[in-house]
């Protein structure tokens, strides 16, 4: 067995309780802390004199105590100044205790390091790292730049170098621990160090690595690494989509009368995307393998008529059709849609959520097992035990990032046969920047509808801050008055919907106090699902004029008549989120606004998100600014639904890796075949059974 796969407690110094708190930062086996990289470095390589300290530095110093007071105000603190030939500093401890207060005599020499900051009396450090020197020969300065390490509570700096230290050693000692699955050929292509050099590196970077090429990412080493976990990712998805390819899958040979009709029952005309996306999905269906295609397109560009469209192929081959959403919300409005779409049609269609209860339920469930039901529309009671399915051909699933991994596969191992998959057709309106389509879904085939039905006007998008508050609400009352509808959202406060639909509350509260002659209604998520569609189908019958809501509303709520939409705070809010929201406005025909109502000051970051908002109506170019803003994760909304974690690699900094990576993934799987396992052990551990989702 690879000694670096057995157990931390292995090494020197660590217990079973030192074990755990590593288990917390996902460190199981010696593995695990050759990659558990530092997220910065102290610079202890030199001694700086006092005299040359700037606010905002971070040095290390040598000086001696002139003198040692207890502050009496306040929190108790212990004030030490310390002075060198060149000038002097104070140094600051609000947490002491009496061998310090008695250690630290005037005359004393101690070195210390930590960040320099400015205060009343001067420049100061505030619990520095610090060593009283007894002998004044005493090395104080380090070979190389000091390691910090992610940590979690009750786990110290010395702790985990000692074990990081530990287990490079073992791997220098034995050279065939870390292999090398990378050809040669393409570490040399990209001028990359070997792994084990690049750990190496990385782990104690010695006088040729500068801290500013270790801040911005631009070292080798780290380089190195990003690509080979990004090529592990990419091969992962490439193995998912070869192993998906093995299953077969019913064949759609569709109708042409059933289509013609279809379509020329709708009010509207596709446009050319939508008959280019259509095209690419009837084509997927009459194969005889399982169709992953993703359809993305920006908000109003008419992705669940397409989704309809390959539900009809379904259909007129024999198959019955699943239609996923993540909001009662959202499936009820899908469920409003395919029953009007398919009313000339010999099918029923099916709603089904968790608050579907007694008969009701049983009767739908049955129609389900007797094939009677075409088309099933529902939230995540679709994966429930009790829901099975006659003859499952196609899976729907819309904005599918915000289920969990394990949901979509529940529903789709519904109608596993025999070695027989369903379709499975994802959508978004959430555009997916390229770097992460590349990546977190190139196992799906991607269509983009990339053009917005005609006579779409763009929403003209201002920032203002709260203090013009007033001035929004009078201008509410005036747009009431020509008959308009609008939408006043109040997000996220600290990741708490208790508090964000407490915030509502009062929004609608307020309002209705200022507005008499204007109705207003509320909307959040912790209401009954009855009451809530409720309000939005009143909201839709024009029997409310101001909609207060919650994020609840982000997805897929069609009122062609709201053509104002107002929203508080909305730093707190993702790009890509902002502009979902601002999708609910600018679907009539008539000039349509949205207000960001945000709380001064405002941040840098957030200005400049703000701005782009402002100045761009593109989800495509949003959405990029997004990722380089705040990171994938967030991005997609998937902190928690089994999304790409990276633990090295960071998109937004390696996006320049990816062409690379595709072309390195290619001949890997041509020419090293062998290497693609082990590299998903070393970097994806058990994950991979996701990548077929």
């Amino acid at each position: 067995m690879n000694q670096l796969n057995v157990s931390v407690t292995q090494l020197t110094g660590i217990g079973a309780q030192t074990a755990q708190r590593l288990e917390k930062l996902g460190i199981r086996v010696i593995q695990d802390l050759v990659f558990h990289l530092p997220i910065r470095y102290e610079d202890r390589t030199r001694v700086a004199p006092i005299g040359s300290l700037m606010a905002g530095m971070t040095a290390l110093i040598l000086g001696r105590v002139e003198f040692i007071d207890v502050l009496p105000r306040g929190r108790k603190g212990l004030v030490c100044r310390i002075s060198d030939d060149t000038g002097s500093i104070s140094l600051k401890f609000f947490h002491f205790n009496a061998h310090q207060h008695n250690s630290l005599k005037p005359g004393t020499l101690i070195s210390c390091f930590a960040e320099i900051r400015h205060s009343y009396a001067g420049l100061e450090m505030t619990h520095p790292d610090y060593q009283i020197l007894f002998n004044p020969e005493t090395p104080i300065t380090e070979t190389r730049l000091t390691p910090v390490y992610p940590l979690t509570e009750g786990l110290s700096q010395t702790t985990i170098r000692k074990a990081v230290k530990q287990a490079l050693t073992l791997c220098e000692n034995q050279a065939e621990l870390l292999i090398d699955w990378i050809p040669e050929t393409i570490l040399k292509k990209q001028a990359y160090p070997s792994l084990a050099d690049a750990i190496q590196t990385l782990h104690a970077p010695d006088e040729s690595v500068t801290l500013t090429a270790l801040e911005n990412g631009t070292v080798p080493a780290l380089k190195r690494l990003a690509f080979e976990e990004l090529l592990t990712h990419q091969l992962s998805m490439q193995k998912a989509k070869n192993k998906a390819k093995a299953w077969r899958a019913p064949s759609f040979y569709g109708d042409d009368a059933a289509n013609a009709l279809f379509l020329n029952n709708l009010p509207f005309k596709l446009t050319g995307a939508q008959q280019r996306v259509i095209a690419e999905i009837a084509e997927d269906c009459l194969s005889t393998h399982p169709m992953m295609r993703l359809v993305q397109g920006d908000v109003g560009s008419g992705k669940t008529i397409v989704a309809a469209y390959a539900a009809l192929l379904a259909l007129s081959a024999g198959y019955q059709v699943a239609v996923m959403a993540p909001t009662e919300l959202l499936a009820e409005q899908h469920n409003r849609n395919f029953s009007h779409w398919f009313k000339g049609f010999q099918t029923q269609v099916v709603y089904l959520t968790g608050q579907l209860k007694g008969n009701a339920r049983k009767a739908a469930l049955q129609s389900l097992v007797d094939g009677s039901a075409g088309i099933i529309v529902g939230t995540h009671a679709l994966f429930q035990d009790s829901v099975n399915f006659h003859k499952l051909g196609l899976i729907i699933i819309d904005e599918q990032h915000r289920f969990g991994v394990h949901q979509r596969m529940a529903l789709r191992e519904k109608g596993q046969q025999d070695d027989s998959r369903p379709h499975q057709l994802v959508m978004t309106a959430t555009p997916i920047p390229r770097t992460l389509a590349m990546l977190q879904y190139s196992d799906l085939d991607i269509s983009i509808i990339d053009e917005l039905p005609p006579g779409r006007k763009p929403v003209v998008t201002c920032v203002i801050p709260s203090e013009r508050r007033q001035e929004v609400i009078d201008r509410i009352e005036h747009w009431v008055e020509k008959k308009f509808q609008v939408y006043w959202v109040c997000t996220l406060i600290e990741e708490s919907e208790v508090l964000e639909c407490e915030a509502a509350e009062k929004t609608a509260e307020q309002l209705t106090i200022t507005l008499p002659k204007v109705r207003v209604a509320l909307i959040h998520g912790r209401m009954k699902s009855a009451d809530k569609d409720a309000v939005m189908q009143a909201f839709k019958n024009h029997d409310i004029d101001l909609l207060v809501a919650t994020t609840v509303i982000e997805v897929g709520v069609d009122v062609p008549n709201a053509s104002l939409m107002v929203i508080e705070n909305p730093e707190r809010l993702g790009l890509s989120q902002l502009h979902q929201l601002r999708g609910r406005v600018g679907r009539g025909d008539n000039d349509s606004y949205c207000l960001l109502m945000y709380q001064s000051p405002l941040s840098l970051t957030a200005k400049q998100r703000l701005g782009i908002l402002r100045d761009s109506s593109d989800g495509f170019v949003i959405a990029e600014k997004d990722l380089e803003l705040r990171g994938p994760g967030e991005l997609m909304g998937t902190r928690q639904t089994g999304a790409v974690h990276f633990k090295i690699a960071d998109l937004a900094r390696d996006a320049d890796l990816l062409d690379a990576v595709q072309l390195a993934g290619a001949q890997l799987y041509n020419e090293s075949p062998h290497a693609i396992q082990p590299l998903c052990d070393r970097w994806l551990g058990t994950s991979t059974d996701y990548a077929e989702v």
